[in-house]
């Protein structure tokens, strides 16, 4: 039974990766279409509302405790040939949340850099070995200085290895963009990867986008250019991230802005300055990515506001199915 005395509150299920072993390769994080078949029985079809009535009952104040909705971040290829035809299949309408640089040609490279490591090295230790020997410095004292932090994050993701999490501290703390940066392009080098040639094959195109709105699914905001720590950018940078990415859908989707108004965190990263500029946007649903209640944000309740909608990311599940 999926509901317990952890989740029973109206939240979203989240999910980024899936596989087919043809196009799209299994690897760290992703699930395969009879995988997604499981959660959705595992939750229970009655239990998911399409995402359009998930919204009509919150605005009511008529969501049950039982009850969930299907959302989908990155706006990622896999999600268009694999689990699309499952949500097809089963008449469950999902929120895809899109962030528009995309659309640009200029996609945010996390997801480059996550194909790169999963199938340009035999396995992903492997990449995190020769990453340390360009980075070339002792981790030690670092790891021990966040060793509480390592802890925790192990804790709310188990799904992550100790690797993982050390590799993502590094990444996001110890390095600074452009230094990350430059060892990838290292790493790139050394492989003779060129990362345009994947961005076809990674990423929605803007006929998946419309497709995706005219089979009744809806189409909400994950910021323009998905930084990693949107709440650390000023207030004008975070309300051109999302002033930007309302703009490139409305256009893409020829629909008026108002009618963009649902939205999730890129990387869960968002402060009280978003919640204003998303308010003020008229933007009236957005989902955190974790389930919840986040002291450091000053939330009260896991559903804290409207723009802050718990989700269970779906590897939670899929671990629990495995127990």
């Amino acid at each position: 039974m999926y509901f317990n005395k952890k989740n029973s509150f109206f939240h979203g299920i989240m999910f980024h990766h899936f596989y087919d072993n043809n196009l799209h390769l299994q690897g760290q994080g992703a699930i395969s279409k009879d995988q997604f078949y499981r959660i959705i029985k595992f939750i229970g079809i009655k239990n998911i509302l399409n995402a359009d009535l998930f919204y009509e009952k919150f605005k009511s104040n008529k969501l049950k405790n039982n009850e969930v909705c299907i959302t989908f971040d990155d706006a990622i290829k896999c999600q268009i040939d694999v689990a699309l035809p499952v949500l097809e299949d089963l008449r469950i309408k999902s929120f895809f949340f899109v962030y528009s640089s995309i659309f640009e040609g200029k996609p945010n490279l996390l997801e480059i850099y996550r194909y790169f490591r999963l199938n340009f090295f035999n396995t992903v230790d492997e990449f995190y070995n020769q990453f340390y020997l360009i980075l070339n410095q002792d981790l030690e004292k670092f790891f021990k200085q966040n060793e509480i932090s390592i802890n925790t994050i192990k804790a709310k993701r188990p799904f992550y290895s100790i690797e993982d999490i050390k590799f993502r501290l590094v990444r996001n703390m110890f390095l600074d963009k452009d230094e990350y940066e430059k060892i990838m392009e290292k790493l790139f080098f050394k492989k003779n990867f060129e990362p345009s040639k994947y961005f076809k094959k990674l990423f929605f195109n803007k006929k998946d986008l419309i497709n995706l709105e005219r089979l009744g699914h809806i189409i909400g905001l994950h910021s323009h250019t998905h930084p990693t720590h949107l709440e650390k950018l000023s207030k004008d940078k975070q309300n051109l991230e999302y002033s930007k990415c309302i703009e490139i859908l409305s256009n893409i989707l020829n629909k008026p802005k108002n009618e963009i108004i649902y939205m999730s965190h890129p990387c869960g990263s968002y402060n009280n300055e978003t919640l204003k500029i998303l308010n003020d946007m008229g933007i009236k649903l957005g989902f955190k990515q974790v389930m919840d209640i986040e002291i450091e944000k000053g939330m009260k309740k896991v559903n804290n506001s409207n723009l802050e909608i718990a989700r269970e990311d779906h590897a939670n599940i899929l671990r629990r199915l495995k127990e």
